[in-house]
């Protein structure tokens, strides 16, 4: 069940998606991370950074807020402390990654080049739990531009870009990411969302709003990856609300090459495995060869 997304060969279609599989070493005892298609790790920047203050994580009808406001460990910690274990794991890794700047971006980028055991990097300037940024920077076109222009003449590794879906035409920044020199395109990030304690009258989350994810995105996900898969000729990763092989294959079918599984990681640590095994036995029931034929197939 082999895929392709540009020059990167996985064993499978299904990436833990970032910020639910932590480093990946966090599920080395549940799982066999080289059995993982590749892990999309929590995304780096190039000093630490705490994050926001509790309360983060708010479970809602259907999905799960999170203002975790991108806490990581720095990204020479990560390639001292944690990648070489991934390796020795069998790993295959995605290196998330972000910055203040497009400069920052473009740095962070430049570190991680060439470290053995990543086979692409993801820039994410999609996320919308980091008001510093003024705004989320993947929902501009023009400074989504000239942040994958920065990264992209620091780095030749594969560049996979994670788009936002908190605008009304996602495919303007898939365009310009894709101008860029983006090889892939990965959508979509947290919906903007928040939560209300009645009780209190304050808002469930201590930085008001968060990221929604989970199955209660998948439609919005869904439609979104056929109009990228239409409009750009590099390949989509589909994300958002996948629990099953089924609901992948549907990501497939609007036209994306492989898939990112995010919030049922968290109750099921499982889920990239299984999703990827239930996609192949889905195959071989409907008479499918192979996964990959599943790309593009949706019917008018």
């Amino acid at each position: 069940p082999a895929v392709t997304i540009g020059a990167v060969g996985l064993p499978n279609a299904v990436i833990a998606a970032s910020g639910t599989f932590g480093y990946g070493l966090e599920f080395a005892g549940l799982v066999d991370l080289g059995a993982v298609g590749a892990i999309s790790i929590k995304g780096v920047s190039l000093a630490p950074y705490a994050g926001k203050p509790p309360p983060r994580l708010v479970e809602t009808a259907g999905g799960m807020l999170n203002a975790i406001g991108l806490q990581n460990v720095g990204v020479q910690a990560f390639l001292g402390d944690y990648l070489p274990q991934l390796v020795q794991a069998g790993a295959r890794v995605v290196a998330n990654f972000w910055g203040d700047s497009a400069e920052e971006f473009a740095e962070c980028a430049s570190r991680l080049d060439g470290a053995p055991g990543i086979v692409a990097l993801e820039l994410n300037c999609a996320s919308p739990n980091r008001p510093e940024w003024g705004g989320i920077l993947a929902t501009d076109p023009r400074a989504l531009a000239a942040i994958v222009r920065a990264v992209r003449s620091r780095t030749r590794m594969p560049l996979w870009v994670k788009l936002s879906p908190n605008l009304a035409d996602i495919t303007t920044v898939g365009r310009a990411a894709a101008e860029e020199g983006a090889d892939a395109l990965c959508a979509i990030n947290t919906l903007r969302g928040m939560a209300v304690d009645l009780a209190t009258r304050r808002p469930r989350l201590w930085a008001g709003t968060g990221g929604l994810s989970g199955p209660a995105i998948k439609p919005v996900a869904l439609a979104m990856v056929r109009q990228l898969a239409a409009a750009v000729r590099i390949p989509v990763v589909g994300i958002g609300g996948i629990r099953s092989g089924e609901d992948a294959l549907e990501f497939l079918a609007v036209g994306a090459v492989a898939v990112q599984v995010g919030t049922a990681s968290l109750y099921d640590p499982t889920a990239p495995v299984r999703v990827a095994e239930e996609m192949v036995r889905w195959c071989l029931r409907h008479g499918i060869a192979t996964v990959t034929e599943m790309t593009g197939s949706l019917r008018p």
